[in-house]
């Protein structure tokens, strides 16, 4: 799936994760991959000094990370969520490069 790395994809990708009831906070912190998942709680925390694109690859890294139970989402979100899934990420294609590589 292509899509630009706008605040709008943010704000989808994290209302996905708001619908599969995970809390994402932002918040400064010594993550060795730029966030943390805190599974039992269903909490994602990201490092807040990520850039929009930062963000939105660590939301992206992180959806293939974990287990969504796909009837808890609404039509729009589960259309986004099976894009994403199916796509290809950044580990498959090397052509993409993310602000992590930089």
């Amino acid at each position: 799936m292509s899509f630009k790395y706008t605040p709008n994809t943010l704000k989808k990708l994290e209302e996905l994760f708001d619908e599969a009831r995970y809390i994402i906070r932002y918040e400064k912190g010594h993550f060795n991959s730029g966030y943390c998942i805190l599974e039992e709680r269903r909490v994602v925390v990201i490092n807040k000094f990520f850039s929009v694109e930062g963000r939105i690859n660590a939301l992206l890294e992180i959806l293939q990370a974990i287990t969504i139970n796909e009837e808890e989402l609404s039509t729009e979100a589960l259309k986004l969520y099976k894009q994403l899934k199916n796509s290809p990420t950044a580990e498959e294609d090397p052509s993409v490069q993310t602000q992590m590589d930089m």
